[in-house]
């Protein structure tokens, strides 16, 4: 159910023509003068380089990023890093026009100093995926969860309806393992950091615990919560203590818990929702954040098991709650360059790992942000360690909210509604930024790429669509699931996307 634009109409045509016919009149000429220029980190609002003065011809944002480059000392082509420029006069990017508009207009003038905010951006760039390398079947109920390992693209992981979680060599297109064991649906699929185990929760109340190298369970079912496993949620790598990984567990029976993954045991039962618990997530700093259907979120000490604040705001059904760190923990110490760059040491790693968290808080000033997505059609954005209250109450979905993602910089929010919809959002200040409008259907999940350039999403009308964050413009439509798709990913190295749903059929897709 791909979205098919009509044949234009014949006034559409006669209204082409006659544009076509009119003479184009040459661009305005650019006024002289020089303008004084100071750039700053949009983040922090630190100085970067000396004031320089610009003409006004030259005020382009190529122009801007090489001065920027050299004005820092990057002079080699290879230390150049991309920048992206935002308004000095006002609000959104970086524009030539309208600083020339504000000369002739005599609101702005050449004698006052221009303070341009600018960020760099990844130095990496990700191809928005064109087509499907491989549809392939295998499961026998609809995919309802999909992720990739946090080290290669080549593997994914999927939870089905059929009892199994699965894990496809997405290099040649099939099914590597499955992972039997579960009675129940298999609702939640999570890798751990370093790559080593996945955790699978299911609606038959147990969490398992696979080898993702040969598709082998890791002893027995870990049992202990009542009702079914909602959400997974692994400890970050720079916090673990060597040799004893864990992760949390959400479930309806309104508790989480903490598990040893290697003597599968509960190490604490964190209780006091008073409804289900819709999603877990485990910071960077040793705190745990669940959402739950009580209408509260509340933030845990991990290693005490103790209950720190609990985030009421919400009219409804808190369904998903993402952090601005999201990227980063769930790699670990794996980086777009890949296998070469991984430290030989646990210590290196461990090193590498608390270096790229540090890296992602530092525009927040060492802080992690929260943002709540609910069924009261609106999110909430968080600094949970400052305050018990919110920093900004997002609204703008017409119907409820699904999902919610950061992206891997930390410098968007995104978030999918039953509206058809995807808005995106600053997550400075949580300020509206474009509504990606495309989609015929409610959108159930939506993943960024690792540079933060796209987003995708997937819909109930069969569809994926790839976006162009910084445009809102739609890059990719992508048509082939046969039915509605549940669960999408992109993959960490940017390589490729994963999807599955109501088809039963994982679809593989690439640039």
């Amino acid at each position: 159910m791909a979205t098919v634009l009509p044949p234009p109409s014949k006034r559409q045509k006669t209204a082409a023509a006659t544009r076509a016919r009119e003479p184009v009149s040459p661009p305005p000429r650019t006024p002289e003068g020089l303008q004084r220029i100071q750039f700053r980190d949009a983040d922090t609002g630190a100085a970067q380089g000396p004031v320089v003065s610009v003409s006004l011809a030259d005020l382009t944002s190529k122009n801007l990023s090489l001065l920027l480059n050299s004005l820092l000392g990057h002079t080699e082509p290879d230390d150049r890093l991309p920048y992206r420029f935002y308004n000095p006069l006002g609000d959104g990017e970086f524009n030539q026009e309208q600083i020339v508009k504000a000369y002739l207009d005599g609101t702005a003038t050449t004698e006052l100093q221009l303070d341009i905010p600018c960020r760099a951006e990844a130095v990496f760039k990700v191809k928005a995926v064109t087509r499907c390398s491989a549809s392939i079947s295998g499961h026998g109920e609809s995919i309802l969860a999909t992720a990739f390992s946090p080290a290669t693209s080549s593997r994914l992981a999927t939870g089905a309806g059929d009892k199994t979680a699965r894990i496809w060599d997405c290099e040649t297109g099939t099914p590597m393992h499955t992972l039997k064991g579960h009675t129940g649906w298999v609702l939640a699929v999570a890798w751990s950091p370093d790559n080593g185990m996945l955790a699978t929760g299911s609606m038959d109340n147990t969490v398992r615990l696979w080898d993702p190298a040969t598709g082998e369970a890791l002893g027995g079912p870990l049992k202990g919560h009542t009702k079914w496993i909602t959400s997974l949620s692994w400890e970050p790598y720079h916090l673990r203590e060597p040799g004893r990984p864990r992760f949390a567990s959400a479930s309806r029976d309104y508790t989480i818990r903490i598990w040893d993954a290697v003597s599968k045991h509960t190490d604490m039962a964190l209780t006091g929702h008073k409804g289900c618990v819709s999603c877990v997530k485990w910071g960077g700093t040793g705190q745990i954040y669940s959402a739950s259907h009580d209408r509260s979120v509340k933030v845990w000490d991990a290693s005490k098991g103790t209950l720190l604040q609990t985030l009421n705001a919400h009219a409804h059904w808190v369904n998903h709650l993402a952090l601005s760190t999201d990227f980063v923990l769930r790699t670990g110490y794996h980086d777009y360059k890949g296998k070469r760059e991984v430290p030989e040491t646990v210590d290196g790693k461990r090193r590498k790992a608390k270096e790229r968290y540090d890296a992602a808080t530092a525009g927040a000033g060492g802080i992690e942000r929260l943002v709540t997505a609910s069924d009261d059609c609106t999110m909430y954005l968080w600094e949970p360690s400052r305050s018990a209250k919110p920093l900004q109450r997002m609204i703008g979905h017409q119907k409820q909210v699904n999902h919610v993602t950061f992206s891997g910089d930390g410098v968007l929010i995104a978030s999918a509604g039953f509206d058809n919809h995807i808005k995106l959002w600053q997550a400075r200040d949580g300020k509206f930024l474009n509504t990606l409008r495309g989609h015929v259907g409610p959108v159930y999940q939506c993943a960024f790429s690792p540079d933060s350039r796209l987003l995708v999403s997937a819909s109930k009308d069969t569809t994926l669509k790839a976006w162009d964050v910084k445009t809102g413009k739609l890059a990719e439509n992508l048509p082939g699931h046969q039915d509605e798709v549940f669960a999408v990913d992109w993959a960490p190295d940017g390589e490729r996307v994963g999807s599955g749903g109501q088809d039963k059929a994982v679809r593989i897709w690439r640039n």
